[in-house]
């Protein structure tokens, strides 16, 4: 028992010394003992180590490492510690574990069994800990939890950077927030502002949407994402894609720039340009920059297209709006005018401001024109032109033999009342002042005459979307000239206008030279963009300035149920003489050889 006493006083008065004639710079780097309640000594238990029981506090360059027992290997700078392990770096990271071992030389920390880690803006629960405090870095490859606000992520691995506040896990990763779940491999979190940045193929699935993405952004507090690479967001059967995305989980928000593409196979609709905006609970969907809105109408697609469109309402309910230079194709009827309003379910379509509409060879033209689908056939039905009514039909026969000059049938009123049959106009009424003049042939498709004259209603007949009878009512007015008595200048009805160079051939026609131009520039400069090798996404200016923006929680100060909080006690960071008294604390206690020998036995 003398030799055991003597040894530890030994001990004591060595570390004194030493510590005395070490510079300043250097004893930082010497793991210090604090506290305990009985030192060994002697060797016997651990050869090369003293044993340190009860309370033990030991500290080095700014951390605080508390146990119940420890082996303090001097001459290495090094311990291992045993039951309710504490370990704390000022108020920024706490962890806490049943085992661990501390490295003053290269300032490394091995912890495990029933590992927490914890942080003001985390904690992590897994089975071993790494801890390099030379780089800030900590990291397992067990398995871990981590829970941060309304967040839990799960991961057989991960690291966590201390200074950035951030988890960085490549491999399988889930979190789980209330709303959603998102998976990904490849995933960097940020704790303080529970920014998540994700590279390599992440589904995001909420209870009402799903989100695909290769390259993204998502802020888990305000639940707005910001998606690139291949990415897409599903909203029922509705599905919206483009190159960047922008997503708002609380107001159902979504934004697509540059190849914009909107589908919903299920209701027949894609929607296309280079700039979306979306508001799922409106059913509500604003497209432009190229614009184009597809629906599938009688087994034919028709192709609209403004500089701004609007649709809203569901599936039956649907109306679609178009604002300047409003442009529609279908097989067998195209037309523009100024801006066009469609409602499904009433079937009625209506071109405002200079409307012209092309069924074949036949143009329609009047202020304002009507086209109405009957909904059960999914058909059109009839048009309608309301004042102005004006129907100019190139002369086909005339045509043939004479490509280099056009003349024209016409037949104008104040309104006019049209029916369909499969899509081709088949009988027309005009009403209100009409007139005509129209190009008279026999069977044998010989000119017998031109037919001009007025009355207050004409009635026509169409087959394959061609005149081939008119008929004047009420009160007619009319005179049949050979061609070679009917003057050249007399052959157009006042307010006869032509459109035939703005006719829409194509669905490509329906968009304008300054549309085209804007899309070919804009898939160039995208083009270019999918030859560079994608990277990850570099941090936001939100989440590097996230602790600036925002006020700093409280520091914790007690740890986990279990382990006693301890701040670092004021000798870690005073003068030598003053570690020294906190040494002697440990060393009063063996001052008195009666009790020494009690504990030693």
């Amino acid at each position: 028992m003398k030799k055991t006493l003597f040894l530890a006083i030994l001990l004591q008065l060595l570390s004194l010394t030493m510590m005395a004639q070490t510079p300043p710079a250097q004893q930082s780097k010497k793991l210090l003992i604090d506290h305990a309640d009985f030192i060994n000594g002697d060797q016997t238990e651990i050869p090369g180590a003293v044993v340190l029981t009860g309370n033990v506090r030991l500290i080095h360059d700014g951390a605080l490492i508390t146990s119940n027992k420890a082996y303090y290997f001097e001459s290495e700078n090094y311990a291992k510690l045993f039951g309710e392990v504490a370990m704390n770096q000022g108020d920024t990271l706490f962890m806490n574990s049943r085992y661990a071992e501390y490295n003053g030389e290269k300032k490394f920390a091995f912890a495990s069994g029933g590992v927490s880690m914890r942080s003001p803006d985390m904690k992590l629960v897994t089975d071993t800990v790494y801890f390099d405090r030379n780089i800030q870095q900590a990291y397992y490859r067990s398995g871990g939890t981590i829970t941060s606000a309304d967040n839990v992520l799960k991961s057989k691995s991960g690291r966590y950077f201390v200074a950035q506040k951030k988890y960085e896990f490549r491999s399988a990763v889930t979190l789980t927030n209330p709303q959603y779940v998102m998976k990904s491999n490849n995933l960097d979190y940020y704790t303080a502002g529970g920014h998540a940045y994700v590279f390599g193929p992440t589904t995001i699935t909420g209870k009402d949407n799903f989100i695909y993405t290769e390259k993204g952004f998502y802020d888990t507090k305000k639940n707005v994402a910001k998606l690139l690479t291949n990415s897409y967001i599903k909203n029922g059967t509705q599905i919206i894609r483009g190159d960047s995305l922008y997503y708002d989980r609380k107001r159902e928000f979504s934004s697509a720039t540059n190849n914009v593409r909107i589908t919903d196979t299920v209701n027949k609709f894609i929607g296309r340009g280079h700039y979306a905006e979306v508001y799922k609970a409106k059913d509500s969907l604003m497209l432009t920059r190229h614009a184009e809105v597809i629906t599938l109408v009688e087994k034919d697609s028709l192709y609209l297209h403004a500089k701004k469109m609007i649709v809203t309402g569901p599936e039956g309910c649907r109306v679609v709006r178009g604002f300047s230079n409003a442009r529609f194709f279908k097989t067998d009827m195209s037309g523009k005018c100024d801006s066009i309003h469609s409602d499904e379910e009433k079937g009625l379509t209506q071109l405002i401001r200079r409307p012209v509409v092309w069924n074949g060879q036949s143009q329609v033209t009047g202020d304002v024109i009507h086209l109405i689908s009957n909904n059960t056939t999914q058909q059109l039905d009839s048009i309608k032109v309301l004042t102005n009514a004006f129907i100019v039909q190139v002369d086909t026969l005339w045509s043939k033999a004479h490509p280099d000059r056009a003349r024209y049938n016409q037949v104008k009123g104040k309104n006019l009342y049209g029916k369909f049959r499969e899509n081709k106009l088949y009988e027309i009424d005009l009403v209100g002042n009409t007139e005509k003049i129209y190009y008279m042939y026999n069977d044998d498709d010989e000119l017998i005459g031109i037919d001009k004259g007025v009355s207050s209603k004409i009635h026509l007949e169409l087959e394959n979307n061609e005149i081939v009878s008119v008929t004047s009512m009420v009160s007619p007015r009319s005179e049949s000239y050979p061609e070679k008595d009917f003057a050249e200048n007399a052959r157009k009805l006042k307010g006869f206008i032509w459109r035939g160079d703005e006719m829409i051939l194509t669905k490509d026609d329906i968009f304008p030279e300054e549309e085209k131009k804007l899309h070919e520039d804009i898939l160039r400069k995208t083009g270019k963009l999918k030859n560079i090798v994608d990277k990850p996404m570099e941090p936001l200016k939100e989440t590097l300035n996230y602790d600036k923006d925002h006020p700093k929680p409280k520091p914790e100060v007690q740890p986990a149920a279990g382990t006693p909080a301890q701040t670092l006690p004021s000798s870690a960071n005073k003068t030598p003489k003053t570690t020294q008294k906190a040494q002697g604390s440990a060393r009063t206690k063996q001052l008195t050889p009666a009790t020494t020998a009690k504990k030693a036995q």
